[in-house]
């Protein structure tokens, strides 16, 4: 399959809005990213699920256009549905049938050779560690377990990109934290992109690598997702006890950029370690104490809980 040009989005909106009579599931959302996984975060009818239909081609905005790894969902949806897989939010699996025989037979329905799709089912069942569970019926299993052969029927066909609804949905924290590391290397090892729908903020930081938030149908906000503190990015705030002034012009000699903010000492330097040795030693210079020290700026998560209010 050709992939979108290097540096094209992965997933374009433009000004999208999806009514259901006097409801708005969708008001006038844009959207534009070339990150590789990519969260889509809010509450319970805030729009995911009506914003992932669109990309799919299975409903039609009333207005505005979606373009999923450059091709128009509203033309070429059929194109798009070749090149992706799909995890529904809640299990439709056949109870009747092996895991080994629903994901060679999802591998058929999506174009796979017989001969192939049987290879292809063995890797992605020992990818999602069902490999020893591949010939027990689906109604045998556990939900985490049947959570991950729907993972597995997504990706049998090796697509570009893979949507999940809700993948974590009613899985024990043993479960959750084992298809959360599933999701993220998709995207991080297996060169699929992913777009993964949560109301969970924790899943959604954990697996993608930028966040967008939304709220009675609109965007509330977009962030990128660094797994690193500020404290390893070289960014702190700290409050001395004696002279903030001598701190401050000690620290600066050390080469670090210092700014007062509402009674603390913003610190920021190269990184992590440039910072820590910097504070300590411009507290021994200007014969300060450091009564406090942390992170500066707000979290990922207070910044995403402030967009879903």
């Amino acid at each position: 399959m050709t992939e979108p040009a290097e540096g094209a989005p992965l997933i374009e909106v433009e000004g999208v809005t999806k009514r259901y009579g006097k409801i708005v599931a969708l008001d006038d959302v844009s959207i534009a990213t070339t990150d590789r996984a990519v969260g889509l975060l809010g509450a319970n009818g805030a729009g995911k699920s009506t914003l992932m239909r669109s990309m799919l081609g299975l409903i039609r905005p009333d207005a505005g256009r979606i373009r999923v790894m450059g091709i128009d969902a509203g033309r070429r949806s059929w194109d798009i549905r070749r090149r992706l897989g799909y995890m529904p939010e809640h299990s439709c699996l056949p109870l009747g049938m092996t895991a080994r025989d629903l994901v060679v037979h999802m591998g058929e329905l999506r174009g796979l050779p017989r001969r192939e799709a049987v290879l292809r089912a063995s890797e992605v069942l020992f990818q999602v560690g069902l490999e020893e569970e591949r010939s027990r019926l689906i109604r045998t299993f556990s939900v985490g377990m049947r959570q991950r052969t729907n993972l597995a029927q997504a990706i049998v066909h090796s697509p570009s990109l893979v949507i999940l609804d809700e993948p974590t949905n009613g899985l024990d924290p043993a479960g959750r934290d084992e298809m959360l590391a599933l999701v993220r290397r998709l995207s991080a090892e297996l060169g699929i992109a992913v777009v993964m729908s949560s109301h969970v903020l924790e899943d959604v930081a954990r697996t993608c690598d930028s966040v967008i938030v939304l709220r009675d149908g609109r965007v509330a906000a977009t962030q990128r997702v660094d797994r690193r503190t500020a404290v390893e990015r070289g960014d702190v705030r700290v409050r001395v006890v004696g002279d903030p002034d001598a701190f401050a012009a000690a620290a600066r000699a050390l080469g670090l950029t210092v700014r007062a903010d509402d009674g603390w000492l913003h610190v920021v330097g190269a990184d992590a370690d440039a910072v820590l040795r910097g504070v300590r030693d411009a507290a021994v210079r200007s014969d300060t104490g450091l009564r406090e020290l942390g992170q500066a700026g707000p979290t990922l998560e207070e910044t995403l809980i402030g967009a879903i209010g």
